[in-house]
């Protein structure tokens, strides 16, 4: 086993962020995994299992293990007249993954091409984007109990899913190491463009009859064309999550703020646009040092080469408590912060 000591992180976080773990382990399988965690050393107890570091802020050192999940392998597990059940490995990269499925006439995942990370973390954080979110395609995951040491399979209610949240940043934090997750995808796709500026997107593309790969390629163009590229700019892309308001509040909200966007969900809630209400408070394009939100989407804080994770933090505490102010509405966080 390679053990390594007083490990930098940072070409494993999409910030950049040069922490250090003090001890670093990166696992292929699960006898490895199973063989790093016996016998049991208090020193050697996991405080991070890292996918593609594209959802956390390291804000200093990691005084533990810190575990990097490399898990590969996709395939196709069975089929009906409907569906195609695919596994994955939680080490897959997740843009990869909805590529193999494009490739192979598998619906569903298209919306959700170009997010960074991996597979894992997709169930996770219940990852979303133009309209779909994860737990529609989600069939279940094995994961291992890092206490009991076993395997455990979740369905989907297990998960518990809900916007940007799971189970496993609720009531199971810290607790597993998920290794491989099965989707259920559409053999017959049921495209959704009218989210965002699909249509826009595939109208400019010349598209008048989309299919998923054109569909993909449209999601792609219009995230390359406001999000930084991780690689370029440090950056884990939404920092904030969008708030979700009773619709009297939104309606209240009107009265002062006319052009505050808002979209309906069920149960007579609003949800809220984060980057519309940040950009009101006037830090869309602001930058101090390296630490900076976006100029071309506020809900992104980035590190322009040098910040460290305090600077980002400490920026992201003055733009939740300018949007308290003016809005009466306390952002949350949907970056892990470390």
């Amino acid at each position: 086993m390679d053990i390594l000591e007083n490990f930098s992180l940072q070409k494993f976080n999409t910030f950049h962020i040069n922490a250090y773990a003090k001890h670093f382990f990166s696992f292929n399988s699960l006898d490895q995994l199973h063989e790093i965690l016996e016998p049991e050393r208090p020193d050697m107890r996991p405080i991070l299992v890292l996918g593609g570091g594209s959802n956390l802020l390291f804000t200093g050192n990691l005084n533990g293990l810190v575990l990097k999940n490399g898990i590969k392998g996709m395939q196709v597990l069975s089929e009906d007249d409907n569906y195609v059940y695919v596994k994955a490995g939680a080490g897959e990269n997740w843009h990869q993954f909805v590529l193999y499925c494009i490739e192979n006439n598998m619906a569903g995942v298209e919306n959700l091409s170009l997010i960074p990370g991996n597979v894992g973390a997709g169930p996770m954080q219940n990852i979303g984007a133009y309209g779909v979110e994860l737990k529609e395609v989600f069939f279940e995951l094995e994961a291992f109990h890092l206490n009991d040491k076993k395997m455990v399979k979740f369905s989907q209610a297990d998960c518990a899913f809900g916007y940007r949240e799971s189970v496993f940043k609720t009531r199971f934090k810290n607790q597993f190491v998920i290794a491989t997750v099965t989707f259920k995808l559409f053999k017959k796709p049921r495209l959704n463009t009218s989210y965002g500026a699909i249509e826009q997107e595939l109208q400019r593309m010349n598209i008048a009859e989309p299919s998923i790969k054109t569909l993909s390629q449209a999601v792609i163009n219009i995230r390359r064309s406001k999000l930084p590229d991780p690689d370029e700019i440090g950056n884990a892309g939404s920092f904030f999550k969008n708030p979700e308001v009773p619709a009297v509040k939104f309606h209240e909200l009107q009265e002062d703020f006319p052009g505050i966007i808002g979209h309906d969900l069920p149960n007579s809630l609003v949800k809220l646009a984060a980057g519309w209400m940040i950009e009101q408070c006037g830090w869309k394009g602001y930058r101090k040092g390296d630490a900076g939100c976006h100029a071309k989407q506020a809900l992104v804080l980035v590190n322009y080469g040098n910040a460290s994770g305090e600077e980002i933090y400490d920026l992201s505490e003055e733009i939740l408590q300018s949007v308290q102010k003016k809005f009466g509405i306390m952002l949350e966080r949907e970056v892990n912060i470390f």
